[in-house]
């Protein structure tokens, strides 16, 4: 299939240099980034309790931490105990916790399509009425979308023709 076919999906007339998933993926699509991040939502904030609980190795696990903070998704808090250094615990900013919803989805998909036989390790539960979460679609009419093919993309406003964007592989 070529672009100027009839059939060509209109995705490929616009640009990708702006493409929100491709900048989301630059932060959280490195090995390991992912991980740190269940680690701080399920409440592991200190380096040595991530790396032995993780199984990660330390320059990673250093790597990923100061990629969050960079990107202002962890804070470093500082802690001492008693006859130590200071160290420093990871926290989670307003900008982090938006990134509930994807790990409760990340997790809904490895639950249905990973999990050992008996089971997924962890659930997550709503603190009110302790019912299991389920992350779900609505659009902004406030209409569940049960069906993911009811989903389509459209060219949103920061949307630019291709010829206006020249695409250029990124070097890894």
């Amino acid at each position: 299939m070529t672009s100027d076919s009839a059939d060509a999906p209109p995705a490929l007339a616009f640009a990708t240099d702006n493409c929100t998933v491709g900048r989301t993926m630059e932060i959280l699509g490195e090995h390991g980034t992912i991980v740190v991040l269940r680690e701080v939502f399920n409440g592991v904030r200190r380096f040595d309790d991530m790396r032995r609980h993780a199984g990660m190795p330390r320059q990673v696990l250093t790597n990923r931490l100061a990629l969050l903070v960079d990107h202002g998704i962890l804070r470093k808090q500082p802690y001492q105990v008693p006859g130590e250094r200071a160290r420093h615990e990871y926290r989670l900013t307003p900008k982090g916790l938006d990134l509930y919803p994807v790990m409760v989805a990340l997790a809904a998909w490895g639950d249905r399509y990973l999990a050992d036989p008996e089971g997924p390790p962890v659930e997550f539960a709503h603190r009110d009425c302790g019912a299991r979460m389920t992350p779900v679609l609505e659009c902004d009419a406030g209409h569940r979308v049960e069906d993911v093919r009811e989903v389509a993309p459209r060219p949103g406003p920061g949307v630019r023709p291709l010829a206006q964007s020249i695409v250029q592989p990124r070097e890894r």
